[in-house]
C-alpha cells in the first residue's frame, strides 16, 4: 500500500491498521452534517435578517449575500493554499471551526443587544422611520459575516481533501471506499441542510435571531470537539511548501529557457523533487510542451534556474484542469438560478401541509430530500451495477457523471417554464397552485446535485497534484460560487435586454405574478445547453492522471459478492 507523504498528527509515519479508513472518516462525516446544518439555513435566511432586522434595501441585502458567497470562494483558495503549503488539512480545519464560532458569537451579540442594531420599525406604514444599519453597527455586521465566510471557506476546502486522504487509491479496496466517501459526503451535506432548514430556520423565525445564531455557534463547537477527537486517527498529508511558488518557478524558468532546444531524452534532466511528490514525474503528459524547458539545466543551480520533472508535471496538471473549471462553471449556471426561483415559486403556492405551515426558506428541503434518497440508491445499487458493466471503479468516470447532471440542467428549466406558465394561468383564474406541482423540478435539482456535484468534487480532488489536493477542492467550490455570480449577471442582462419604452424587464416585477419567469426559464435552458456542449468538448479532450478502470482484484471481489 502506498502511504508515502502521509503522517499521523504527531508527524510520525502512519500505521494503516490504526490510521485512516472509514473509522477516521466518520469524524469528518459528523463535521459535514454540523457545518451544513449551520451554514445553509443561515445563508438561505440571511436576506430576511438583513432586510427585517438591519433594514437594508433589496439591492443592498442581495449584494451583501452575493459578496458573502464570493468571499467564501476566495477564502477557500486561501485555506487550501495554507493547508497544502504550510499546515495540514486537519489543523486548518480546526482553525476554521474556531473562526466560524467567533463569527456567530458576534452575530448573536449584535442581534441580542439593541444598541448594536437599528431599532424596530414598520416599513409599510412609515418607511421614513426605518434607518438602515450604519457606522459601528455596520462594521460589526460585516466583520462578523466575513469572519464566518473565512472559516467556512477554509472548512470547505479542507474536509473533502482530508477525507480523501484517509483512503489509498492505489489499494483496490480503499479506492472503492474513497469513491464512496464522496457520495457519503454529499449524503451528510444533504442531511445537514435538511436538519438546519427545519431547526435553525424555525428558531430564527420563531425564537429570535440571537438564539438562532447562538445555537449555530454551539453546534459548531460540538462539531469542533468531535473533529478534534479524531486527530489520533487521521492520515495527514505532509505540507510541501508554497504550491503557487512552485508553479511560478516553472513559468519563470521555462521563459528563461524559451530559446533553448529540448533534448531528445527527457529522462536525462529529471531529478528528485524538492518536497514535491515524485509520483507526478512518472505520469508525464505530452501537452503543454513549452513548460518542459523548465527542467533544462544550463549549468545554473537554484529553484529559479532549473526545475525538476515532477514540478513541471505538477504545473501542467493544474493548467489542464483550468478549462474544466471554467466550462463546468458555465454549465452549472442554471442550478443556482433554478433553486432560487423555484423556492420563490414555492412561496406563491399553497404551502400548507395539513396544519403545518412551511416557511419559504424551508422549501429548499425538498430537493435535498430527493438528493438524500438518490445518493443512497446511487452508491449502493447503481454504482455496483455499472461497475460490473463498464469496468470503471465508480461505475462511470467522474466527467461522465458530471455530464449527466449537466444534461438534467437543460431539462429542469424547460419543465420549470411549463409549470410556471401553468401557475400563472391558475393565478389568473383566482386560484392557487399546490406546492406539489413543483415536485418534478425539485426532483431534477436533486438528481443534478447527485451527479454533477459529487462527480466534479471527486474529479478535482483526484486529478489535482498530490501536493495540491486542497487547492483542487477549492477550485470545485470556486466554480460553484462563480456560477452563482454568473447567474446574477444573467438576470441583470435579461432585465436590461427586455426593458423597453419605460416598461419593466422580465424579472423586475414586484412579485412573480408580474414577471415573465416562464420566458426567463427558456433562456436559462438555452444557456444550459450551450454550457453542456462546451463542457462536453473539454471533457472529451481530457486525459485522466489515474486509470479510472478498476483493478482485476476489485473485479474479482465484485463477481464474488
Amino acid at each position: 500500500m502506498a502511504t508515502g507523504g502521509l503522517v499521523d498528527w504527531r508527524g510520525k509515519p502512519i500505521n494503516t491498521k490504526v490510521h485512516g479508513g472509514v473509522r477516521a472518516a466518520w469524524f469528518l462525516y459528523f463535521m459535514v452534517v454540523v457545518n451544513f446544518l449551520v451554514q445553509s439555513p443561515n445563508l438561505q435566511n440571511l436576506v430576511t435578517y438583513l432586510r427585517g432586522v438591519m433594514h437594508m434595501g433589496v439591492s443592498d441585502a442581495s449584494t451583501t449575500v452575493t459578496n458573502f458567497i464570493g468571499a467564501m470562494c476566495a477564502f477557500a483558495l486561501l485555506g487550501a493554499f495554507l493547508s497544502d503549503s504550510y499546515f495540514t488539512c486537519a489543523r486548518t480545519l480546526l482553525l476554521s471551526a474556531l473562526l466560524v464560532i467567533v463569527g456567530f458569537v458576534m452575530l448573536a451579540l449584535q442581534a441580542h443587544l439593541p444598541s448594536l442594531h437599528p431599532p424596530p420599525c414598520n416599513p409599510k406604514s412609515d418607511p421614513s422611520s426605518c434607518n438602515g444599519v450604519h457606522g459601528w453597527s455596520a462594521t460589526l455586521l460585516y466583520g462578523a459575516l466575513y469572519i464566518v465566510a473565512l472559516g467556512e471557506g477554509f472548512m470547505r476546502a479542507c474536509i473533502p481533501a482530508l477525507g480523501a486522504d484517509q483512503f489509498d487509491r492505489d489499494d483496490p479496496s480503499e479506492s472503492r471506499q474513497q469513491s464512496s466517501f464522496f457520495n457519503w459526503f454529499a449524503f451528510c451535506l444533504s442531511m445537514g441542510v435538511i436538519s438546519g432548514l427545519i431547526l435553525i430556520v424555525w428558531i430564527e423565525n420563531s425564537k429570535g435571531w440571537d438564539i438562532g445564531f447562538g445555537v449555530s455557534a454551539i453546534l459548531t463547537m460540538i462539531g469542533l470537539l468531535v473533529a478534534t477527537a479524531g486527530l489520533p486517527l487521521y492520515r495527514n498529508r505532509i505540507p510541501q511548501g508554497s504550491a503557487l511558488t512552485r508553479v511560478l518557478q516553472v513559468f519563470v524558468v521555462a521563459f528563461k529557457n524559451r530559446k533553448v532546444e529540448l533534448p531528445e531524452k527527457v529522462e536525462e534532466a529529471q531529478g528528485n523533487s524538492d518536497g514535491v511528490d515524485s509520483k507526478d514525474a512518472c505520469r508525464q503528459t505530452n501537452s503543454l510542451n513549452f513548460l518542459d524547458k523548465a527542467w533544462i539545466n544550463n549549468g545554473r543551480e537554484g529553484a529559479w534556474s532549473v526545475c525538476d520533472a515532477a514540478k513541471v508535471e505538477e504545473t501542467k496538471i493544474v493548467l489542464r484542469l483550468l478549462p474544466l473549471v471554467i466550462s463546468s462553471m458555465i454549465a452549472h449556471i442554471s442550478t443556482p438560478l433554478l433553486v432560487a426561483f423555484t423556492v420563490q415559486q414555492g412561496g406563491t403556492t399553497n404551502t400548507r401541509l395539513g396544519r403545518l405551515h412551511v416557511y419559504p426558506a424551508m422549501l429548499a428541503i425538498i430537493p435535498n430530500m430527493f438528493q438524500l434518497l438518490m445518493i443512497v440508491g446511487y452508491d449502493r445499487l447503481v454504482v455496483p451495477f455499472l461497475r460490473r458493466r463498464t469496468g470503471y471503479e465508480n461505475g462511470i468516470t467522474h466527467l461522465q457523471r458530471a455530464g449527466v447532471g449537466f444534461t438534467l440542467n437543460i431539462i429542469a428549466p424547460v419543465i420549470a417554464a411549463i409549470v410556471e406558465r401553468k401557475r400563472k394561468d391558475i393565478v389568473a383564474t383566482g386560484g392557487q397552485m399546490s406546492l406539489f406541482w413543483l415536485a418534478p423540478q425539485f426532483f431534477l435539482i436533486g438528481m443534478t446535485e447527485t451527479t454533477s456535484f459529487v462527480g466534479l468534487l471527486e474529479f478535482f480532488n483526484s486529478e489535482a497534484p498530490d501536493g495540491m489536493k486542497s487547492i483542487g477542492v477549492a477550485l470545485f467550490w470556486c466554480q460553484m460560487g462563480l456560477s452563482s455570480l454568473l447567474g446574477t449577471l444573467l438576470v441583470r442582462l435579461v432585465n436590461k435586454a427586455t426593458h423597453h419604452h419605460g416598461g419593466r424587464g422580465w424579472l423586475e416585477g414586484t412579485n412573480l405574478n408580474t414577471t415573465r419567469l416562464d420566458l426567463f426559464y427558456w433562456v436559462v435552458a438555452a444557456v444550459a445547453l450551450l454550457g453542456w456542449l462546451n463542457f462536453l468538448y473539454w471533457a472529451k479532450r481530457y486525459r485522466y492522471r489515474h486509470d479510472p478502470r478498476i483493478a482485476t482484484k476489485l473485479v474479482d471481489e465484485d463477481s464474488k459478492a
